[in-house]
């Protein structure tokens, strides 16, 4: 394979925000397979098991989650629904603004 800047031509680079979150992602799914999860996100299933084993360490035979405590999954979920939350507060904002817009425009062009 054909090298440009130390990097073989044709491989991909993420971020490592990217790697890190596929790796949470594969690691939320109780059951899921590496295979299943890369072909999702569109990844390589090579390059998913190793961001997975890099994230734990590099240790042989790391491939799956560690324990989570259901304290720990419980703060996850409750971040989540509050940042969800918040979202929608927003979007209705947005809404209600456009909607307010929408009538006075409407009230303008009548004659």
């Amino acid at each position: 394979m054909v090298q440009e800047n130390g990097v073989p031509v044709g491989m991909k680079h993420y971020p490592a925000a990217f790697k890190a979150d596929a790796v949470a992602l594969y690691r939320s799914r109780p059951g899921a397979t590496i295979k299943s999860v890369a072909a999702d996100l569109g990844v390589n299933t090579e390059t998913l098991g190793n961001w997975i084993r890099a994230a734990d360490g590099g240790r042989p035979g790391a491939h799956s989650a560690p324990p989570a405590t259901s304290q720990a999954v419980g703060d996850a979920v409750q971040a989540d629904l509050a940042a969800v939350r918040k979202r929608i507060r927003e979007l209705e904002e947005e809404r209600d603004i456009l909607r307010k817009a929408a009538r006075y425009f409407a009230t303008e062009t009548r004659w």
